[in-house]
This record gives C-alpha cells, sequence and structure tokens, in this order.
C-alpha cells in the first residue's frame, strides 16, 4: 500500500493566507484614505461656506437697513467668493474633479462640494467613485 505524500500542502495554505492579508491590508489603506478625503472635503465646504457668507452686500445694509434682522446675501457674491476661496487654498489642485454648488437661503450659504475618490490601491471601479460634502455658514445679526 502507498501513502499519499503531503509534502507542499503548506505552501497552499500559507499563499491563501497571504493573498487575504493583502487584501485586508488594501481595504483598511482604502478606507482610511477615502475617510481623510472625506475629513478634507468637510473642511473645504466650511471655509468656502464661511468666503460665501462673508459676502454681505455692505451697501445694501448701510443704505436700506436692516429689514427683519437679516442681512441680504447675494447669490452671485456669494458664489463668486466660494469660487475664489477654493481657488485660493489650492482645493482644485488637491482634489481630482472638484464641483461646487451654492445656494443662498435667507441668511445662510449652503455649500455642497464634490470630488473624484484618489485612493492609494484602486480595485475594480472604485477609482470613478465621489465624495463629497456639505458646510454652511449663518449670517447672525446683533446689536
Amino acid at each position: 500500500m502507498k501513502r499519499r505524500d503531503d509534502d507542499g500542502q503548506v505552501t497552499v495554505l500559507i499563499v491563501g493566507f497571504a493573498i487575504v492579508l493583502v487584501l485586508a491590508v488594501g481595504l483598511v489603506v482604502d478606507a482610511s484614505a477615502a475617510y481623510l478625503q472625506r475629513q478634507g472635503l468637510d473642511n473645504v465646504a466650511d471655509g468656502a461656506a464661511l468666503a460665501g457668507a462673508d459676502e454681505i452686500r455692505g451697501t445694501a445694509v448701510y443704505d436700506g437697513g436692516l429689514k427683519g434682522e437679516r442681512a441680504p446675501l447675494d447669490a452671485r457674491a456669494a458664489h463668486a467668493a466660494v469660487g475664489a476661496y477654493l481657488r485660493e487654498i489650492g482645493a482644485y489642485g488637491d482634489y481630482p474633479a472638484l464641483t461646487y454648488v451654492v445656494h443662498v437661503r435667507d441668511n445662510a450659504v449652503v455649500v455642497n462640494v464634490s470630488a473624484g475618490l484618489d485612493l492609494p490601491i484602486t480595485v475594480g471601479s472604485l477609482s470613478e467613485t465621489r465624495v463629497g460634502s456639505r458646510g454652511s455658514a449663518v449670517v447672525d445679526v446683533q446689536e
């Protein structure tokens, strides 16, 4: 009777575990990169909203006064201020395919930003994924 030889079985097991370990490390690295990019976009959106809210039209306030305790916001000026802020901080270089939308509602400026997800280890179609954030700033006038 011939005995089966078990030589090489451990090698297959080690290779299998190595592949699982590499995939797990890749997943952790990509998840961390996505989280950090989202946090960075949070900062960009908040700063952009503050820049847009800083564009209170002074002439309208000084000539017409405050009506109902609200400072008049100009949507075009807020949009221009957000664009200038993003260029000034170099956001277009830091975030691939950065886009933004500015909404002015009553006494608030809301800025939505999104960018392509830049992952260090790309698996499949994740490179086409976008990540976004929203920031807002309220103009509150107090005496």
